[in-house]
């Protein structure tokens, strides 16, 4: 590890690697009990999860099994009901068992320490959790979802260690011989710290936002986060907890700093010092029996481990006979295999990187169908965007003959399934989709023809007809044909998605190019361009972060190892102009996807006497000359008041800004209108005014009416932007040497 603080790039990396992992290793001796106890029937599902939730490593193995079958969300016991215990044994069986082999004692050891430590915070927190006083200004905390936090706040290490494990051991060895917290020292050398890596890992488990919030800020100021975020509460409970079990000396976390005094935390959860003491208690005696569960006090656990595993090979061995004599009595049991290796192999070309369209996903995804199952005549059929659209239909019958088209659904027949259950099942095709081969050309019988929905996250996505190439069952073709449907769904389903997306940035580059239009139809909903207009602008802004950080990174890397100061020139140049274009991209984010408004009743005359505060600030001045002329009896607007006066301070700047050379009086009035249901702001100067075509213009993102040192031109484009938002309008009448009138209406 180099000395100082790392670049941006250094950082990448690490969560790069932290991101790729998919498993952390665990211990010997806890595999080992665990095939032990499963070997000899021991393990009900209560000692099942009471096993696993005693081990950080175990519990994230469970999660990631789960999260692979899309069955994240809940407590450890609630994913484990919808779980097959063979599936978990499957997973510690093929698990990499953490130092095996290894000749260094030291690292089981301190991994054995780690779980102490995170047994002891996890029944910390639950405890803590279950104490909490009542009250408005402390939410209460689920105690499980506490207990789960406390047990994965240091997953984060797990990881760093499995990603990088000779840095990490650097980084406790330097932590623990300067006295210092580890996460400063994982900052200081990685960019990046154990929490922050916690809470990327958390979120691919799909755990509850509040166990997310526990991992990722037990180390940080809770008390201030809290004030902002009331919800950060339930960290100040990990952090606590995380405090008194280092504060009793049990296990060791990697920190080697003073734990943060616990009376105050204590008293900003209304937590009494007895209560404190009473939560204590016992907790070093409950660390020793969950340690002796797991099995972290056998005298050689790498034996055990062998042991349990060569009992386990034995088991599935006699399985396993058992199950081929099974599968040889089925028919294409292993063509799903097939059809996934090889539409993998096909649709590669429809990711974020390739060129695929959703025509060629379509066809790929029939013909390794006809190919992979065996099957007659297939024809794939798309649900349209819009009820009663056209939408894309592929049929083959030989690799010959083949045709794409585009058929319309009838609104009523819809995609032939109203009366699917919500669970998968294969229909019989015919009275389903006649209307269907009423549009194309192809011969099937649908007399024994069958009809596969597609879904993917509930939504229909399409249906296959296929005539099945051998006599089977519709239970057997159900069974043998869900994995399939449901990877050809969500493919299907991605391609789609990834097709939108390029539409929306083709698209929002040709709004931002293409000449304006001197007429506007009269039926045109400006809210709804501008919203169109931000989702296009958030896709585009997607799209061009990714390789303007490659960009920006290489050429700094470049920098620093060129000796020829012109090409070093040069790349800094790159580098200068990638930044540029990285706040370009930041302004346009800004404008897509501003912060969701918190209207609430407020004055008009603070608003507007917050927007010259503000306009002050901006043109470096302590006085302008804004006149304000609020009528008596103004009605108070219910919007983002600090939205608003952003607003309306760009408004205000800009009028100051016409005054050529000078300067000159801005008058501001504010009236409720004749209905009585909004406020009118009207903000007039007399300076230069504008010409039609930049009147037309002028809240066009990007547009700016100045040529040489010109400003982005995202003022009046994010005052329209904010007003929109908070459901106001905004309407502008200037001209040359006149000066300009903005008229602004605010819901009361």
């Amino acid at each position: 590890m180099s000395e100082g603080r790392p670049d941006s790039s250094a950082q990448q990396q690490v969560e790069l690697a932290a991101a790729r992992i998919e498993a952390v290793s665990i211990l010997p001796c806890v595999i080992g009990r665990f095939l032990a106890r499963l070997n000899s029937f021991e393990l009900t599902p209560g000692s099942l999860a009471e096993l696993i939730e005693a081990d950080p490593a175990l519990t994230v193995a469970v999660l990631f099994l789960a999260a692979g079958h899309g069955r994240t969300g809940g407590s450890v016991r609630s994913v484990l009901d919808r779980l097959e215990l063979r599936e978990l044994r499957d997973r510690l069986i093929s698990a990499k068992p953490y130092g095996l082999g290894e000749p260094d004692e030291g690292k089981i050891e301190f991994r054995k320490q780690i779980t102490r430590h995170s047994i002891a915070v996890a029944y910390s927190a639950r405890r803590l959790a279950k104490a909490l006083g009542a009250g408005p200004a402390i939410p209460p905390v689920n105690a499980d979802s506490a207990y789960l936090a406390g047990l994965l706040h240091d997953i984060g290490k797990l990881a760093l260690d499995e990603a990088m494990p000779k840095s990490f051991e650097r980084i406790v060895e330097e932590a623990k011989t300067t006295n210092a917290a580890g996460w400063a020292i994982e900052q200081k050398y990685l960019g990046v710290d154990h929490a922050i890596i916690g809470k990327r890992l958390a979120q691919r488990l799909g755990l509850a936002p509040d166990v997310i919030l526990g991992i990722w800020l037990h180390h940080s100021n809770t008390q201030a986060v809290s004030q902002a975020l009331p919800e950060a509460s339930f960290a100040r409970v990990v952090r606590l907890a995380d405090c008194m079990a280092r504060e009793a000396e049990i296990g060791e976390s990697g920190s080697y700093d003073t734990p943060t005094a616990q009376p105050e935390l204590a008293e900003s959860l209304g937590i009494t010092a007895g209560q404190l003491a009473q939560i204590a208690a016992g907790l070093a005696e409950t660390v020793d029996d969950k340690a002796r569960l797991l099995g972290l006090d056998l005298p050689d656990p790498q034996a055990a481990y062998c042991d349990a595993l060569r009992t386990t090979a034995a088991g599935l061995a006699d399985e396993t006979g058992r199950l081929l004599s099974e599968n040889q009595q089925l028919q294409g049991g292993a063509s799903h295999f097939n059809f996934i290796n090889e539409l993998l192999q096909r649709t590669r070309s429809a990711s974020p990187l390739g060129a695929g369209s959703p025509a060629d996903v379509i066809e790929a995804v029939a013909m390794c169908w006809q190919k992979s199952f065996q099957t007659g005549a297939v024809c794939l059929y798309l649900a349209p965007s819009v009820p009663g659209e056209s939408t894309a239909a592929f049929a083959l019958e030989t690799a010959e003959e083949k045709t794409l088209t585009y058929v319309k659904v009838p609104q009523q027949a819809a995609l032939g399934l109203q009366d699917q259950t919500g669970e998968f099942e294969i229909f019989d095709a015919e009275g389903r989709v006649e209307w269907l081969f009423e549009q194309i050309d192809a011969e099937f019988d649908l007399g024994k023809s069958k009809l596969v929905p597609l879904t993917a996250a509930g939504r229909e996505i399409g249906g296959l007809i296929f005539e099945p190439g051998y006599p089977a069952s519709i239970e057997q073709l159900t069974e043998t044909l869900r994995p399939a449907a449901s990877l050809a769904a969500i493919i299907l389903d991605s391609a789609a998605g990834l097709h939108k997306q390029q539409w929306f940035a083709e698209r929002f580059a040709q709004l931002l190019t293409s000449p304006p239009s001197r007429t506007k139809p009269a039926n045109v909903d400006e809210s709804a361009v501008l919203d169109a207009l931000a989702e296009m602008a958030a896709g585009a802004a997607h799209e061009l972060n990714n390789p303007l950080s490659v960009i920006s990174g290489r050429a700094q890397l470049l920098a620093q190892s060129e000796q020829d100061d012109e090409k070093k020139r040069i790349l800094g140049r790159i580098q200068q102009t990638a930044g540029e274009l990285s706040g370009i991209i930041d302004d346009l984010m800004s404008y897509a996807n501003p912060p969701k408004p918190r209207p609430a009743p407020t004055p008009v005359k603070q608003i507007l006497e917050e927007a010259v505060e503000l306009t002050s600030q901006e043109q470096q001045t302590a006085k302008t000359d804004i006149r304000l002329d609020i009528a008596d009896q103004t009605r108070e607007v219910a919007v983002d008041s600090a939205q608003v006066a952003s607003a309306i301070a760009n408004i205000l700047s800009n009028a100051l800004e016409s005054y050529q050379g000078g300067t000159g009086e801005v008058k501001v009035s504010a009236a409720n209108d004749q209905a009585g249901s909004s406020v009118k702001v009207t903000v007039s100067d007399t300076g230069c005014g504008m010409d039609a075509a930049t009147l037309e213009r002028a809240t066009y993102p990007f547009f700016s009416a100045r040529a040489a040192g010109r400003k982005r031109g995202m003022g009046l484009a994010h005052t329209q932007r904010l007003l929109q938002i908070n459901g106001g309008t905004l309407k502008i009448i200037s001209r040359p040497d006149r000066g300009t009138t903005v008229t602004i209406s605010l819901p009361c």
